[in-house]
Formats: C-alpha cells, structure tokens, sequence
C-alpha cells in the first residue's frame, strides 16, 4: 500500500436504525425524551435532562481517530451536541452549544469544566441549522471543527481528561443533549496512521 493512501472512513451510523447503538437510560438519562431514525437522521427529542446515544461496540478506537457528524439543535437553547470520547485511557467530553446555547470546549481537562479552561470558546448557534462538528485525537493533540472553524486546538501532554460521574454510562463513546432537541446525520469514524 502506497504512503500516500487516505485513512478509510467508515459509516458509524446506517441512515435507517441504531443498529450498533442504544439510547442511554442510566444515571442521569433515565429519562430520555423520544429518539427516531427517519431519512438518515436520527432525532433525540428533548429529556429529563439529557437523551442522547451510546456506541455499543467496544471496537472504538482510543487514540489516533477521527470522528465527524453533522448535527443541530431544532428546540431549546443548550448544548445539543456533547460527545464523550476516549483518549488514551482516560474519557473527555466535546460540548458545542451549552451554558446557555453558545458555550464550545472539552470538559473536563485538568479537572476545569468546557466553560472554564482554555478550550473554552463560543459560536453562534441557530436553532434548526445544520453544523458539521469534526472531533480529532492524536498522540499529542485533540482538535475540534465547527464547520471550516477550529474550535478547539488542545496539546493534550500531560494533561488529565476526565467525565462527570453522569457519563460513565456512555463509554466509549456517546452523542447526546441536555435539556434540548437535537438531529444527528452523517457520523463517521476514521482510524488515523499512527504519526
């Protein structure tokens, strides 16, 4: 195989079910709101606090991927996109859209939540639009993309990755709301060659 050849992406979503997937329904999530597959969308209405969808293989890679979706928020004003994901040994949380609808970062890194340490950024976003979110670990670094923008651009040595104690349900890997209606579309995962 040539140097040159591109990292496959696969479909981690099929467009017609949640085959490969479960709706969350532990701690937290008990009370998820209703979720559909229609059209090649999968649409998480809003719960009692968070409804959202867990991968159900343990295939998921842990470092040295790329995962990218397309998703919007279509009622409420919080994060309507939060992705919890392995790095290394350790889990972290993409957050777009939380702490009042514009909030973006990775919670927790050092222990400092998505609002409060140095990922922390803002966009705004506009219930029923279309976003494509782009999440990327590597050895040394985790990047996010909110369409062409680079919201997050972290050197990910020697720092320490953790989840709130609601999340540990979603491992390894979990999309999901808060207190808000989302879509999802288009999710794949590509491996990356190691650098």
């Amino acid at each position: 195989s040539s140097a040159a050849e591109k990292p496959k992406s696969v479909a981690l979503f099929n467009g017609k079910d949640l085959k490969g997937w479960r709706v969350a329904d532990k701690n937290a999530y008990e009370k998820p709101g209703e979720v559909t597959v229609k059209e090649g969308v999968i649409a998480m209405k809003k719960g009692r606090i968070s409804t959202g969808i867990v991968y159900g293989k343990d295939d998921f890679p842990r470092m040295n991927y790329e995962v990218s979706l397309e998703a919007r928020r279509t009622e409420g004003g919080d994060f309507f996109c939060g992705m919890t994901f392995p790095v290394g040994k350790q889990y972290c949380t993409l957050i777009c859209g939380g702490w009042g609808g514009g909030t973006t970062g990775l919670s927790n890194v050092d222990s400092f939540a998505a609002d409060e340490n140095e990922t922390t950024g803002f966009v705004e976003f506009k219930n029923g639009k279309w976003y494509k979110i782009r999440l990327r670990v590597t050895d040394d670094k985790i990047e996010a993309w909110i369409d062409k923008e680079k919201i997050v651009d972290l050197d990910a040595k020697d720092k320490k990755f953790d989840i709130w104690w609601e999340q540990e349900p979603l491992r390894p890997f979990y999309i999901g709301n808060w207190y808000t209606s989302s879509e999802l579309q288009k999710i794949t995962l590509t491996r990356l060659k190691h650098k």
